[in-house]
């Protein structure tokens, strides 16, 4: 990835949140035809959001992944795993389910690291 280039918002999620991001211009389809988003429904498989997962959190042209909180309980145990800084990943609601700190991987890393209970 060229410097000038920036980098990419990445988001997994149902397609009600994926629509939203796409209108406020986070979508890109690079010239090898791979997109930045993966929308997910209830057909989706754990293994497609998994594959999804671990192409945009190995991109170089990725610096956030957001995922709902939803889909990433699908694949808990990769986001647990996910150390690297870059790409952050940030789990958010969706229209249908409210955000629950407590499921929340990054939140209870923060809490442990800051002597709370996780």
């Amino acid at each position: 990835m060229n410097a000038d280039d920036g980098a990419l918002i990445a988001v997994i999620a149902d397609e009600d949140t994926v629509t939203g991001f796409l209108l406020a211009g986070v979508g890109h389809v690079d010239e090898r035809q791979r997109s930045n988003y993966v929308i997910v429904s209830d057909k989706t498989s754990e293994g497609e959001i998994a594959e999804a997962f671990k192409d945009f959190t190995t991109r170089e042209d990725i610096a956030v992944v957001l995922i709902t909180q939803v889909v990433a309980d699908r694949v808990r145990y990769l986001l647990d795993a996910h150390t690297a800084a870059i790409p952050s990943v940030l789990e958010i609601p969706d229209k249908e389910n409210p955000y629950d700190p407590s499921k929340d991987s990054v939140l209870s890393r923060v809490q442990h690291l800051l002597g709370g209970e996780s």
